[in-house]
């Protein structure tokens, strides 16, 4: 009897377009470099779009499609008619997010504002604002949410982050459900520790490991 070989899907994403925020560096950055090596276009940004343009800058100088845009995404107002203006989407990465290390009993009101705002409200707005655009163009899409192993796993002095992270896994498959008759796949990333900006104090701290 022959073998056959099974045929695994394209991994090309020649003629997408992608949304990647928190683009400035991290998990963000190495997304967007992955799109764009692709053939995706890809749309990076950020808050302080410097660094997002010097990876835009980059990925065109190998002959990749790349820009950099920033954007706040705090500021639900400004990110709809942004993502309006710019879309629609094929792609989103959906990727922007903080944490704060504070134990329970000394988190600030500010710190609880903050992650709530940034994690969950606005992953919420740019999810939303994207699925629109891709209901509209009528072509399905994917969604990435970026999550975290602390929607599953308890930590030190991240109470309210492992909330949000929750939040953002909850948003996950609701959305799923609801957009999948509009074919848009919408998952969850949930990485644990990765060597970024973000994580360089926690990880270098010889108690923690």
């Amino acid at each position: 009897m022959t073998d056959i070989l099974p045929s695994m899907p394209s991994l090309r994403l020649d003629g997408r377009r992608a949304l990647v925020t928190g683009a400035s560096r991290g998990i963000g950055r190495a997304a967007a470099v992955a799109l764009a090596e692709a053939g995706a276009e890809v749309l990076l940004t950020a808050r302080s779009v410097a660094d997002c343009e010097a990876t835009a800058a980059a990925l065109r100088a190998k002959g990749l499609k790349a820009r950099a845009l920033a954007m706040d995404v705090t500021d639900r107002a400004a990110t709809r008619r942004i993502i309006a203006a710019e879309g629609p989407f094929d792609i989103l990465v959906n990727n922007a997010g903080s944490n704060i290390r504070e134990s329970v009993v000394d988190t600030s009101d500010a710190t609880v504002d903050h992650l709530l705002d940034l994690n969950v409200r606005a992953a919420f707005t740019v999810a939303q604002a994207v699925a629109k655009g891709m209901i509209a163009a009528g072509r399905g899409g994917a969604i990435i949410n970026t999550s975290s192993v602390n929607a599953f796993v308890a930590g030190p002095n991240r109470s309210i982050y492992t909330a949000t992270k929750h939040a953002v896994e909850g948003l996950t498959r609701a959305m799923a459900y609801e957009l999948t008759q509009h074919g848009i796949r919408v998952n969850s990333l949930c990485p644990g520790f990765v060597e970024t900006p973000l994580t360089e104090a926690v990880l270098s701290n010889q108690e923690f490991r």
